[in-house]
Formats: C-alpha cells, structure tokens, sequence
C-alpha cells in the first residue's frame, strides 16, 4: 500500500496497528487495548500486523427502526458480536442508518432500519413499528411493535441478534413496543383508552470502554392522547409522542400519539455502530 512501509520481522511490533474510525486506549484487567469507533462508515485500515498477536474484536449495531403512527414502536437494531484475526490491508465498515418513523396519517409506513457490517458480519436493521388498524409490526433484527387498533402482532426479530415485538391484544387502542437485543417488547392491553406496551431492553456490551454500554433497545408503542403511552428500552429506545432512537446505539423510534384524529410524527430510528479493539499492550 502506498505510503506504508512494512517492517522486517526483526524490527516486527509485538501487536498489530491500525487506523480508522474514533481511536482511544483503555486498559483493563493488566491488558492495553486500542478502540476503533465508527459513528459512520469508514475503512478501517490495517497498517502492521503483530508479531504476538493479529486478533481483534468487534462489536456491530445495525439502525434501529422507525416507529409507527398511533401504533408500534420501532425494534431495536441487531447487535453481534465476533473475533477474527486481521490481516494487513483495508476493511470496509458500513454503519447503517436508523429507519424513517411514520409522517402522518396518509403517509408510507414507517421503515426498516439499514444494516451495518464489519468483517463478513451483517445484522438486520431494526423492524418497523405497525402503524393503527391493525398493521402488523415489521420483522428486523428486533421486531418492529403492533399498530393499535384491532388484534395484531409484533414482528419478529432474527435469533441472536433480538428479540419479537410487542403485540396489540384484545383490540386495544394502543400498539406494542418495539422488541430490543435484551427482551421482547411489551404488549399493548386494555384499559382507560388502552395501555401501550413499553421498548424491549437493550443488550450491553464493553468493548468500546471497558464498561458496559446498552445498544438496540425498542421504541415505545404509543396510542391515542389520554392514553397510557409506552416508554424506550434501555439502549437508545425512543418513547411515544414520536421520541427517535440514540444515535448510534441502533434504538428503535417510538410511535407517534393520535389527538383528534391527527397522528404525531413518530421517531426515527438511531443509527447504529460499530466498534472494533485489539490488544496493544
């Protein structure tokens, strides 16, 4: 590669170096680790292997779903994480962006959030929530919550990377929560004007910091004003009256709240992330 001049092996470093991204260090448990964070796609670039150790960890997030209109919160992004061993050169890192939330009444439905990749690692993007009257949640890496209104169901979301979305039962005016990396969103129930379900939890990871970060929570169902509206998950989930993902957590957005007849915005869903580490001390 130009510009890069490889050393011999006599003169080798005992751990690998490379750039790309936001690079930080962190020690933990007697061990130096370098961090690469991609807020936005990138290249993450290998410019020496180690002569001790090539190994790196990954952490990917894809965006988060939009919520629905007087209905289903978005799901959270899918999250995986993995370990390879990186060889000189460049690697193309995606991170995608978080689904658009319903606009208004007559609008498209809200969308899927867009995966992001690392390494041959590509999680689905965040289902959408269902918007009212019995649209369904969409699937994603979580699913996307039920659209109030009449019986409906929550997306699914892909095994390993999250969890369901919540359901609409017993007619409720009220949609279900978006389902997060941690848990499956809430149902929407009976009660006063209805009972919107909360945003699955999120899934924490440590590699950016070395202490736990929540990613990929779900966005709270929502239904009409007067009515109990659901909350984020942990993780980035917006809540109801149309509160968008983290960005850069893959958070879902939460539903848009219905008064007069009129339906809020709903959230966009957060963009994802990626974050890489390997050992350098």
């Amino acid at each position: 590669m130009t510009g890069i001049v490889a050393l011999s092996a006599a003169t080798r470093l005992p751990f690998m170096n490379a750039t790309g991204g936001t690079e930080t260090t962190y020690t933990d448990g007697g061990a130096t680790y370098k961090v690469h964070t991609f807020t936005g796609s990138g290249t993450f670039q290998v410019l020496q292997t180690g002569g001790v150790s090539n190994a790196i960890e990954y952490l990917v997030v894809s965006g988060g779903g939009g919520g629905g209109g007087r209905g289903g919160g978005g799901g959270g992004g899918g999250m995986l994480t993995g370990s390879t061993t990186a060889n000189s050169g460049s690697y193309s890192i995606v991170v995608g962006a978080g689904g658009i939330g319903q606009q208004s009444n007559g609008g498209a439905t809200s969308a899927q959030g867009v995966s992001s990749s690392a390494f041959g690692t590509a999680p689905t993007g965040g289902g959408r929530g269902g918007n009212y009257n019995g649209n369904a949640g969409g699937a994603g890496g979580s699913g996307g919550g039920s659209g109030g209104g009449t019986t409906a169901s929550g997306g699914a979301g892909v095994s390993g990377q999250g969890f369901n979305g919540g359901n609409t039962t017993s007619n409720s005016a009220s949609g279900g929560g978006g389902g997060g990396k941690g848990a499956v969103g809430g149902n929407s129930t009976l009660g006063g004007n209805g009972i919107a379900g909360n945003g699955g939890a999120g899934g924490a990871n440590a590699l950016r910091t070395g202490s736990n970060i929540t990613y990929a929570g779900g966005g709270g169902g929502s239904g009409i004003a007067g009515s109990t509206q659901g909350t984020g998950g942990s993780g980035g989930g917006g809540s109801a009256s149309g509160g968008s993902g983290t960005a850069n957590t893959g958070g879902g957005g939460g539903s848009g709240v219905s008064s007069s007849g009129v339906w809020a915005i709903a959230g966009n869903g957060g963009s994802g992330i990626v974050v890489i580490r390997y050992r350098i001390a």
